[in-house]
């Protein structure tokens, strides 16, 4: 039986080598689901609901070692560990509370003898083939609408976050949702192509562009529901009459979070002239302080970065920037091992002939671009082939809007960035993918209407 060896990516120790799925017992697995399916969609959904508070409770009794697992496997500071916990509780109250009227027969019309009706029904089977940076949250955001509105799932969890994934399920096992009918597949990609090759009703995806095209093109043929969220290189524009101090610190938040490994991190930012100096002073400050060491100290803000091979790509950004003639305030290296640390990074005189303006980073990295006003940050905000996030820092909130409504991007804010609502949809333009999760939207996406044409006799 194939194994996956999962390593601390802060220290490089192996924490466990767990039992993988393999071809077979990925057939295996997508077939019990499908014979599963129909009867969980036959469970009253005040079941289902009950259920998915059971499984809240599992997870709000086990917080603070759900927490430390996240942080072993992944790396992630254990006080953000414990928010995305804390945060993924009102994401589930959001589901819990907006099931019913989201999927509630519509009654459309009546007259003449005829009643139009739509009715909406489970998609059937689906793949959630999810992230590692914020596994509760990308995972919860497709498991339980897809388990409320009667789906089977087929999850699996990156194989940097396999143990978190693992947890997910055996909580919803414990809280009432039958084993076939929410399975985990432990392995790498070759485990997720194993899963493409299923007969599947739904695929949804968290990852790189790069991945995202290459499942696409692998269920093409099967024309299925298709959901793709992988990420994006999300701007902000601070304007000339925001307040550089207090926006320069919650945009170096914005930017070193999770260690910038967040797909809505601030990745790109533009200062107007006048506010440059004073914005970028406060900036580099901010970073300076903000603590990089062992992820399970609870005052550590910057951890590890998750994936070895990312730091030879953060590395080769900066390079090309300096060599280009940016300059380089703080950071800008690796730090030696053991583990996987790149430094925060700030740089300025920054522009999109280079990579770190132009090409995700996901790492703790940030270039900051002088402009001379309105017009050059929007047309800068706009040249990427992403369309995640967006944001501007500004006192005018009818200029704030005037600026948005130019902007392609998904999500937009106004002073505030890197911030996520289940009652709003997070869906990106461009390469940062198609469909939606969350908002009553993401609860209907696990579904297919039907439409009712009913005439009297």
């Amino acid at each position: 039986m194939p194994t996956l060896k999962i390593h601390n990516p802060a220290t490089g120790a192996l924490l466990v080598e767990p039992n993988a799925d393999d071809a077979a017992s990925v057939a295996a697995k997508a077939a019990a689901a499908r014979a599963a399916q129909p009867a969980w969609a036959s469970v009253p959904l005040a079941e289902k609901l009950a259920v998915v508070q059971r499984f809240r409770a599992g997870v709000v009794a086990e917080l603070d070692a759900l927490a430390t697992t996240l942080t072993m496997e992944m790396g992630k500071p254990i006080a953000q560990a414990r928010n995305e916990l804390n945060g993924l509780l009102p994401r589930i109250d959001f589901f819990l509370e907006q099931t019913e009227a989201s999927i509630r027969d519509e009654h459309v019309f009546d007259g003449g003898g005829m009643h139009e009706q739509i009715t909406h029904i489970p998609l059937g089977v689906v793949a959630n083939i999810s992230a590692w940076n914020y596994p509760w949250f990308v995972g919860c955001n497709v498991i339980v609408p897809a388990l409320l509105t009667g789906n089977a799932v087929l999850y699996k969890p990156s194989e940097h976050a396999t143990l978190t994934g693992q947890h997910i399920t055996r909580l919803l096992h414990a809280a009432g949702v039958p084993a076939a009918v929410m399975q985990c597949l432990v392995g790498a990609g070759e485990v997720g192509s194993a899963l493409l090759a299923q007969r599947l009703d739904g695929v949804f995806f968290t990852g790189s562009h790069a991945t995202g095209v290459r499942i696409a093109q692998a269920v093409a043929p099967k024309l299925l529901k298709l959901q793709l969220e992988l990420g994006g290189k999300d701007p902000v524009y601070v304007r000339a009459d925001a307040d550089p101090l207090s926006a320069a610190e919650g945009l170096a938040d914005g930017a070193m979070y999770n260690t910038g490994q967040s797909c809505c991190s601030v990745e790109r930012i533009y200062v107007h002239e006048s506010l440059h100096d004073a914005f970028v002073e406060r900036f580099v400050a901010t970073v300076k302080g903000m603590r990089m060491g062992d992820p399970l100290q609870g005052d550590t803000y910057i951890g590890a970065v998750t994936r070895a091979p990312q730091l030879a790509v953060l590395q080769a950004q900066v390079d090309d920037a300096v060599a280009k003639g940016a300059t380089l305030h703080c950071g800008g290296r690796s730090r030696p091992g053991p583990g996987h640390w790149f430094e925060p990074t700030v740089l300025t005189g920054v522009n999109h002939t280079m990579e770190v303006m132009r090409e995700e980073s996901f790492g703790p990295i940030i270039g900051i671009q002088k402009v001379r006003g309105d017009d050059e940050a929007i047309a800068l905000m706009n040249d990427t082939r992403y369309g995640l996030t967006a944001g501007v820092y500004t006192r005018d909130e009818a200029k704030a809007r005037e600026l948005l409504a130019q902007v392609n991007a998904g999500t937009v804010y106004w002073n505030c960035c890197d911030r996520v609502s289940p009652r709003l949809p997070w869906s990106g333009h461009g390469d940062s993918g198609v469909g939606l999760t969350l908002s009553t939207y993401g609860i209907q996406a696990f579904t297919r209407p039907k439409a009712w044409h009913l005439r009297q006799p």
